[in-house]
């Protein structure tokens, strides 16, 4: 990660964060592959929310959106330790269909950022059943995948959990949470893998106290690896 985009990650931390009870937040993905020249990272988002109808206390759900015009289909699905105790469930939008369990079982070219599921860490993978392009999320589609967590944890735990794992980038942390996507379908056959980035949309009023804190984590650790 270079330094300019590292440093975005806790200003645009620091930007948002408020007290307020606003529970539902968008992070972008960065690529971290380069097998394509063709990048889709501007159309991959997740929302983080507990506000869906039907969760349960100790329950968030993960919506996965494409929304760009370059063809594309998030095939592959992996979250790297932080809060998660158990997948609930996978809600399959207009044209998805997705299980428990992905094939690889590993984020492709997650080893260089430290993204990989040897134990003893907690690992949760989803992928597209067959044909696997067709069935994962294409431009205009969505999927939610909703989980436990631990010890009854809620949506604050997670946020925090998701900025210690932006505040570290290219490396595991204990307690942070990461996302992965694998994304095939690309126009010149390729496929690429991306990791979640840091927020691209403000909850209304702002956010939780725990945002800030994890920012100006953040803040700390970028400044002390960069000497900036």
């Amino acid at each position: 990660m270079r330094i300019g985009k590292a440093l975005l990650v806790g200003l645009s931390l620091v930007a948002i964060a408020a007290p307020s009870q606003a529970s539902t937040i968008t992070y972008g993905f960065d690529e971290i592959t380069a097998n394509s020249a063709i990048n889709v990272e501007t159309q991959l988002f997740v929302q983080v929310t507990d506000e869906t109808v039907g969760l349960l206390p100790g329950q968030v759900d993960f919506i996965f959106t494409n929304t760009g015009l370059l063809a594309s289909s998030i095939t592959d699905i992996y979250f790297d330790d932080g809060s998660l105790l158990s997948i609930a469930s996978i809600t399959n939008g207009g044209g998805t269909n997705f299980s428990e369990g992905a094939s690889p079982g590993t984020l492709p070219g997650g080893n260089s950022i430290g993204f990989s599921n040897v134990a003893p860490e907690a690992y949760f993978t989803s992928d597209s059943n067959p044909p696997t392009e067709p069935n994962g999320v294409n431009p205009g589609e969505t999927l939610t995948i909703r989980f436990n967590l631990i010890d009854l944890q809620d949506w604050d735990d997670v946020v925090a959990a998701l900025n210690l794992g932006l505040a570290n980038p290219g490396e595991d942390v204990v307690g942070g949470l990461r996302i992965g996507l694998h994304v095939q379908g690309l126009s010149d056959g390729k496929s690429e893998s991306y990791v979640n980035g840091p927020p691209t949309s403000v909850p209304d009023g702002g956010t939780t106290l725990s945002l800030l804190g994890g920012a100006l984590l953040g803040l700390g650790l970028l400044r002390r690896k960069f000497n900036v």
